[in-house]
Parts: structure tokens; C-alpha cells; sequence
């Protein structure tokens, strides 16, 4: 429950801090680095709640989550820097966008997690 609160928190973080220039506080430079650092603040808290989360996983939870996360993190080293390559190089006609990468981390570890509970339970 603790990790879904910091979770959600610094989503909402991020969209303020990203969207609060242009919609509610007309760009100003310290109202948006202030909402950064919160942003910021929020995501660590989030990260020390999913490490706090480990620590109730037994043996077999903590291997399921350990080895989709190291999959993740190699496909998503990959993939991105690939897909920096395509930009930078004008293969693609969009600008490489971490949002994308961000989306491809997420499917990509609910298919490992997926595929590694299948495989040991």
C-alpha cells in the first residue's frame, strides 16, 4: 500500500512539475524548479518503499522480481540507446522521446515477471 501512495504521489509530482509551467504558474523558473525538487523527493521516497516491499518478498519472490528487473534493465539499455541512434541519425522522422522508453521499461518487465512466474510456480 506504501509503495502504491509514493507511487501515484510522484506520478501526480511529475505531471504538476510537468504541465504546472505551461497551465498554472505561466513558466515561472523557481515555482518550476521548487516543483522538480519535489518530483524529485517524491521518487526516492517511491524507490524506498519498493526496496521496503523486497524486504517481505521470500526467496523465490525476491528471484522472480530480481531477474525480470536485470532483463528490464539490459533490453532497456538496448533498446535505448538504439532508439537514440535512430533519432540522432535521422532514421526515424520523430524525436526519440523517453516517454516511449519509459512505456517499453514497463511492458517490458511485466512480460519478464510474467514469463518468470510461468516458468518457476
Amino acid at each position: 500500500m506504501r509503495l502504491a501512495i509514493w507511487t501515484w504521489s510522484w506520478v501526480i509530482t511529475a505531471a504538476i512539475a510537468t504541465f504546472g509551467p505551461q497551465f498554472i504558474w505561466n513558466n515561472h523558473e523557481g515555482i518550476t524548479a521548487l516543483a522538480i525538487a519535489v518530483n524529485l523527493i517524491n521518487g526516492i521516497a517511491m524507490i524506498i518503499a519498493n526496496r521496503r516491499l523486497f524486504d517481505h518478498y521470500d526467496e523465490l519472490e525476491r528471484k522472480l522480481h530480481l531477474e525480470s528487473m536485470g532483463l528490464t534493465l539490459g533490453l532497456t539499455v538496448i533498446v535505448g540507446l538504439a532508439y537514440s541512434m535512430l533519432d540522432q541519425t535521422n532514421l526515424i522522422t520523430s524525436d526519440a522521446e523517453i516517454g516511449i522508453l519509459i512505456g517499453f521499461m514497463g511492458i517490458t518487465y511485466l512480460i519478464t515477471l510474467l514469463i518468470n512466474r510461468r516458468r518457476f510456480l
